[in-house]
């Protein structure tokens, strides 16, 4: 493949990428009928109309964890959140702000106001995490009491059960052995098209989201790269975070070096200067006047 092919394709994926697979995968509804019936195996005459994705845009502070809301007519929510192969239990928080949105949305949606004396009706939560990463010891269900208050009875309570890789071929558990299968062509070829092409050469091979991938192949290949992108930009950014705050430290450090020289008044100005070469003439000065009026 030329270069000029290559950074076309990286420029395709830059712009049009916006959903992760996880929320591309569910977005048909075929596909979100198995997931809706692999959590509720004994609901066997829900179909593909009466499932909606009520998925919120913009309640993250970033765009590399993926969340999918479902309504199963008006009496169910689901929230799915996708943790990756990271393991936090922020995920708690978020949770609980997707949960208080996702509500304040559909009584707005069903012209339901909460200032009148009448009952809202409202539909029941269940809430999820799907963990892609290796399991250990993790618990089964996570709760914001628990993790964060030490298990007291505190008056908002958040309980989510933790989906992890299971022996079942249900659409969940392929999506999982995606992930990881990924992970381990990731340690092999890097952030790399490679890696991408890999994943869903193996996956289609072991019929783990064959069809999915089959169908959709391209456009798989481009969120992943986008996807890339993202998590080189949030790296970096991290990265010029923490030198910015190494350099800020290291330069307090010479002004309060400075300030100690300038009170014992035993050097002059020039000679200070010889000592913190960091700090320029100018500033030298500034803090001297500073100290002088503090005198």
């Amino acid at each position: 493949m030329s270069d000029d092919t290559t950074q076309t394709q990286e420029v395709k994926a830059k712009r049009t990428a916006k959903n992760s697979v996880f929320l591309d995968l569910f977005q048909d509804k075929k596909n979100l009928l198995k997931l809706y019936k692999t959590l509720h195996p004994e609901d066997t005459d829900v179909t593909e109309d009466a499932l909606d994705i009520v998925t919120i845009d913009n309640v993250l502070t970033d765009n590399l964890y993926n969340d999918l809301g479902i309504m199963v007519g008006n009496n169910r929510l689901l929230l799915l959140l996708e943790a990756q192969s990271s393991w936090t239990v922020n995920i708690l928080i978020r949770i609980l702000l997707y949960l208080a949105q996702s509500y304040h949305e559909y009584f707005e949606r069903t012209s339901q106001s909460l200032y009148k004396s009448t009952k809202v009706k409202m539909p029941k939560p269940e809430l999820y995490i799907i963990y892609t990463g290796n399991r250990g010891r993790k618990p089964d269900t996570i709760s914001l009491s628990k993790e964060f208050f030490d298990g007291a009875d505190i008056d908002v309570e958040v309980k989510a059960k933790v989906i992890y890789e299971s022996e079942t071929e249900d659409i969940i558990n392929q999506y999982i052995i995606f992930c990881k299968v990924f992970d381990e062509q990731r340690k092999l070829y890097g952030m790399t098209e490679q890696t991408v092409r890999e994943t869903i050469r193996i996956c289609k091979d072991r019929n783990i989201l064959k069809e999915y991938l089959m169908n959709r192949e391209m456009e798989v290949v481009t969120i992943m790269m986008s996807l890339f992108d993202d998590e080189q930009i949030m790296k970096t950014y991290w990265k010029d975070m923490e030198n910015t705050l190494t350099d800020k430290i290291a330069h307090d450090k010479d002004r309060e070096t400075a300030e100690r020289l300038i009170k014992k008044g035993k050097m002059s100005l020039e000679d200070i200067a010889d000592c913190v070469p960091a700090l320029s003439f100018d500033e030298l000065k500034e803090i001297e006047t500073e100290v002088m009026q503090l005198a």
